[in-house]
């Protein structure tokens, strides 16, 4: 399975009590996610350590056109919405696939 689309996101977040916050919500877009969107291959929130207001997303689709499910969905735009009361700052980086282990 060629896999060739995907994007590390970083999020400075306002505070450590946003950061709990952003997780929650996180948390509940990840239900649509896991129900809803089957080319979204890996959408994961990771912590960094000694960084306790920093979120990165490591998100991978089965192509473009995953991708682009992904951001009409309803949950996705909520979640937009709301992050901004979270986020401070926010750093993407979109991937393309060279070779790799499926």
């Amino acid at each position: 399975m060629a896999v060739g689309y995907g994007l590390v996101v970083r999020f400075t977040l306002r505070s450590e009590e946003a950061a709990e916050a952003f997780d929650e919500l996180v948390s509940r877009t990840l239900e649509g996610i896991r129900r809803d969107e089957p080319g979204t291959v890996v959408y994961v929130n990771h912590r960094v350590p000694d960084e306790p207001a920093v979120r990165v997303f490591y998100e991978l689709y089965a192509d473009r056109a995953a991708f682009e499910a992904h951001e009409r969905q309803p949950h996705v735009r909520h979640f937009l919405e709301e992050r901004r009361k979270f986020v401070a700052r926010t750093d993407v980086t979109f991937l393309e696939h060279i070779d790799g282990k499926v």
